[in-house]
């Protein structure tokens, strides 16, 4: 307690030392005024107040100084002072701003609101183009509070996670801090230097705070928060809102603000609400403050989101510029609830920085040596908005015990409570871990993989793995073991990998490998066992068709320059066939039955599907990342796809040295895939494959190219851009040149928000193309229309597709269940 005083009085001292001008702004009830802008008049320099309304604006020249407090809703105030020394205390007090309708003549014909953002909306291109370029300083502060954490979550205590909470186990799980440079070159080039980064119990922490992260202009048509939500100000965004002028009022420079009641027309659809203020003859944003749902955002732990910005005129560059900006928000899932609030602040602007694009690459964030490494003093003397007790109180908790958290005594005391073994562990995994030396080492529950197939029968899984970090993760090593019995075959397999990344930069990957599994024809794995148990034992069906692989491995990738990757391989495989052994089902059918393991031949009972061989395999993959930018943290590189490009593979895979040469062959292939919005109409992704054989005439069955298809009438992923969904496993698998094609449009509520009593319901309509063409057949279409985001409050886990399929002339129809959770439990 004593140390806790003594740090809290270095930091009030610490304070006091630093601020220049500082003070506390309150209304007239003497309440706190949070989120405040105060700068020097006609200059960027600037800050906001914090949450108990006090502020410090750094500035070092003693002179006279007209300072601007400015806050929406309130009269901008301005106060000229003569400062001969610092610290210099400036307390404000705002009135209410009187917002009124008596000037306002309205027309009968026309919502006055409706004309003032027709012309808002039309000057909008306009203003967002005004600025074609700048540098500037920016802060931000991230912060996110829990309320009434539970004692345990998935049977696991989360005491050591849930350091400095108060009594009601509520309180700040996360604090952080930047301080940077950024630099802005129109249309979309953003670049940051981190200067200083905190984080609140971590001395060696990053904040995930970056000027990217939120940059939110409204000038543009859409604002990506999760998914594209319509701006207000969009081209179209008559069709999404309805507007209210709640009143005008004038600002310190006379110019007349209209406050307007931003009002969506369908509760569901991907729009905020609250209100937006415009400069009346300029038509440009004033201040704003939108919410939007978590049901509206499609962020189903969302609750509400607020954006808060606040511009400012500069009469020297006769523009509206962003002086801060907040991001509040609200979260409830799985029983954690609470709140939290991103603020930043920009400042020191130059509009003529003589920025071109040669001054932007591919890297969009970096930090400088040592940025991690500030110390309070350095923080003290340059944080823009100052910390509330809360703050103070958080980062004097957390930093004083980070020592007593990181030490040997503590941690093995941590690990001797978590490490104890108990009896449901036999059944449900057992993780041993060694915290100091950050490894770790267990096993994981045999029912997870517990399943069923017509030829091992009852069948699970026992994986065994160790792992030991370095770095804080940018190298590990780690090895798995795998052990799987089979009760019908009666036999036992095992396989066992080994793992090592040798940096987190280019992220060279060393793998080995080997031992005995079963692998199915179709290495893509098109059935997940978890399906294919329920469909063998309580329908009858068994499409998962598998053989007995022995094989060595050992493989590499890397990343050879920005956006370019690289995959190798080499394996030896010895490939046996294996039958059923079993007949077990839970209803049996008697004019139905298994069908044999033999994927071309289902009546084949008994009979291998192809000789016992051995064979060598090749294979080199590169991926190319178009445009790929990426973010430089010491000692990590953390890579940022471009979706205005798409991404390119390239492979080649060779089969040599077989023990029969009809086995041998040699493939190419390629592979183009892009992911991007429509604006207010959705997200669009297409999957282009190809691909030819050589020499390839006898080669083994599970060697061809075989498109996933679908029998079961259940979708085990959130997209379908690798599977024909009414297309039997193997009837197109080839050995020649293929050609294969897929398309997906969700419209994220375009279409169905529109649609009456459907648009409660929040779905999302999802359309879908794919063919697949090869030699000797004609070529199969499909052809889908779905509804996506089905489920109920936050739990939205479910598809329904109908699928219609032509192959010369219409080949069938089917209904796809899309159950998303499956491939998350898998």
């Amino acid at each position: 307690m004593t140390k806790n005083l003594l740090a809290l009085l270095f930091i009030t001292i610490s304070l006091q030392a630093f601020s220049q001008i500082k003070g506390r702004i309150t209304d007239q009830k003497n309440a706190a005024l949070p989120f405040v802008n105060i700068y020097l008049e006609n200059t960027f320099t600037g800050t906001t107040s914090n949450d108990e309304g006090y502020y410090e604006l750094n500035i070092t020249k003693p002179q006279t100084y007209t300072v601007v407090f400015q806050f929406l809703g309130y009269k901008t105030v301005k106060k000229e002072v003569v400062i001969t020394k610092f610290p210099y205390v400036l307390d404000a007090t705002l009135m209410e701003e009187e917002i009124s309708l008596n000037e306002v003549v309205i027309n009968s014909d026309e919502n006055p609101a409706d004309i003032i953002m027709r012309k808002a909306i039309a000057s909008r291109k306009v203003n967002l183009e005004k600025i074609d370029a700048f540098k500037a300083n920016f802060y931000s502060r991230g912060l996110i509070r829990i309320k009434n954490a539970p004692e345990k979550f998935l049977g696991q205590e989360l005491d050591d996670f849930m350091v400095g909470l108060d009594s009601t186990r509520s309180g700040i799980l996360y604090l952080s801090e930047t301080i940077s440079e950024i630099e802005y070159l129109r249309p979309d080039k953003l670049k940051e230097k981190i200067i200083a980064s905190k984080v609140s119990g971590d001395n060696n922490g990053f904040s995930f705070n970056t000027a990217s992260d939120v940059d939110y202009n409204f000038y543009n048509n859409t604002i990506e928060l999760g998914n594209q939500i319509i701006s207000p100000i969009a081209d179209y965004a008559f069709n999404y809102y309805t507007y209210k002028l709640e009143g005008i009022f004038y600002d310190d420079k006379g110019n007349l603000i209209n406050k307007i009641k931003v009002i969506p027309r369908r509760e569901n659809d991907r729009i905020f609400s609250g209100n937006i203020y415009i400069v009346d003859n300029q038509w440009t944003i004033y201040a704003l403050e939108l919410d939007i749902t978590g049901i509206q955002a499609q962020i189903p732990p969302a609750e509400v989101i607020t954006i808060k910005q606040t511009f400012s005129y500069s009469d020297t560059d006769q523009l509206w510029v962003l002086r801060s900006q907040g991001l509040d928000f609200s979260y409830s899932l799985l029983g954690f609830k609470g709140d939290g609030r991103y603020t930043a602040v920009y400042s020191d602007y130059n509009f003529n920085p003589e920025l071109t694009k040669k001054s932007f690459g591919k890297e969009i964030l970096s930090f400088v040596d040592e940025a991690n490494k500030k110390d309070s003093t350095y923080w003290n003397s340059i944080r823009p908005v100052p910390l509330t007790d809360e703050e103070i109180s958080d980062y004097l908790v957390k930093d004083s015990i980070q020592t007593l958290r990181e030490s040997r005594p503590y941690l093995d005391s941590i690990d001797a409570k978590n490490n104890t073994f108990k009896i449901q562990d036999i059944l449900f995994g057992y993780n041993y871990k060694n915290s100091f030396e950050d490894w770790s080492i267990g096993y994981s529950s045999p029912l997870s993989d517990f399943q069923f197939n017509t030829v091992q029968g009852y069948n699970s899984k026992l994986n065994f793995y160790y792992r030991k970090n370095q770095d804080e993760f940018r190298r590990f090593f780690s090895a798995n073991a795998a052990l799987q019995y089979g009760i019908s075959d009666e036999r036992l397999r095992a396989t066992a990998s080994f793992r090592y990344k040798f940096n987190n930069i280019n992220k060279p990957f060393l793998i080995l490998s080997g031992g005995v599994e079963t692998q199915q024809f179709n290495e893509a794995q098109p059935i997940s066992p978890l399906v294919n148990s329920v469909s063998s034992l309580f329908f009858e069906n068994n499409y998962m068709k598998i053989y007995d692989k022995s094989f060595a491995e050992v493989g590499y990738s890397q990343e050879l320059s920005n956006g370019i990757n690289i995959y190798s391989s080499l394996a030896y495989e010895r490939r046996k066939a294996l039958v059923n052994t079993t007949d077990q089902v839970f209803f049996n059918d008697e004019d139905d039955a298994y069908t044999s393991n033999n994927p071309l031949n289902e009546n084949a009972f008994g009979i291998p599907s192809f000789d016992t061989h051995n064979i060598l395999k090749f294979n080199l993959n590169a991926r190319f990342n178009f445009g790929q930018e990426y973010l430089s943290y010491p000692d990590s590189k953390i890579n940022i796809p471009n979706s205005d490009y798409p991404t390119l593979f390239l492979g080649y895979e060779k089969g040599f040295a077989a023990s029969e040469g009809q086995y041998n062959f040699d493939q190419l292939k390629a592979r183009l895939t892009q992911s991007f919005n429509v604006g207010n109409k959705g997200d669009f992704k297409y999957n282009l494959k190809a691909g030819t054989f050589f020499g390839a005439d006898d080669i083994g069955f599970m060697d061809y190219y075989h498109p996933n298809g679908n029998q079961t009438h259940v979708g085990t992923s959130s997209i379908y851009l690798n599977v024909f969904n009414n297309l039997p496993y193997y009837a197109l698998s080839t050995n020649t040149s293929y050609l294969e094609m897929h398309a997906e449009h969700d419209f994220k509520g375009f279409l169905l928000s529109r649609v009456p009593l459907l648009n409660k319901l929040n779905y999302n309509l999802v359309i879908g193309a794919h063919a697949f063409a090869t030699e000797n057949q004609k070529p199969y279409q499909e052809f889908s229309i779905g509804i996506d985001n089905i489920g109920f409050k936050k739990f939205r886990f479910l598809r329904l597709d109908y699928v219609r399929s032509y192959q010369n002339g219409y080949q069938g129809d089917a209904v796809i269940f899309g159950l998303k959770f499956l491939n998350i439990i898998e």
